[in-house]
């Protein structure tokens, strides 16, 4: 495995790691600190480098990155950075209304983050030989399941007494 991919899928998985602990750490406390917002800003670093060196091996392979894939990553890109700039600015300001707004949004970018991640797995991993639009779809199955799994209502328990 040449040194650049292995690189690039340390950094795309540390970004993984630091976006989903801040998401579900900031979700689970109900309040937004400013170790989640740093989180937030590192798994944007992580992503972006990532990225960076995926997108330089591409263009050294003679492009065969896919489009589908490239403008996946780049639209959850910049979801993260807006996410992370919301973050500070909300963190900063205090304002418990945008907070709570915060929290919906933050599990929506964190889905949509998943989706080129996943695709990208399953482009990559030699014995998974799905084509580009179907590693999207995929992934985006996954991510809707996912979602409704987050989103589910919680059950209260009843004491009986």
């Amino acid at each position: 495995m040449p040194v650049t991919l292995m690189l690039a899928s340390a950094a795309i998985t540390l970004a993984l790691v630091f976006y989903t602990f801040g998401v579900f750490s900031e979700r689970k406390s109900g309040h937004l600190s400013g170790a989640h917002v740093a989180l937030f800003w590192c798994g944007l670093a992580f992503d972006t480098t990532g990225t960076t060196f995926m997108t330089a091996m591409a263009h050294e392979s003679a492009g065969s990155a896919s489009a589908t894939h490239g403008i996946t990553g780049a639209v959850a890109i910049v979801l993260m950075l807006v996410h992370a700039l919301w973050a500070t600015l909300t963190w900063l300001r205090r304002d418990g209304h945008r907070e709570q707004t915060f929290h919906r949004f933050s599990t929506l970018v964190w889905l949509l983050w998943l989706i080129p991640y996943l695709s990208g797995v399953m482009v990559g991993v030699p014995f998974i030989t799905l084509g580009d639009t179907a590693s999207i779809l995929v992934s985006a199955g996954i991510v809707a399941l996912l979602a409704l799994v987050l989103n589910r209502p919680r059950s209260r328990r009843v004491v009986a007494g």
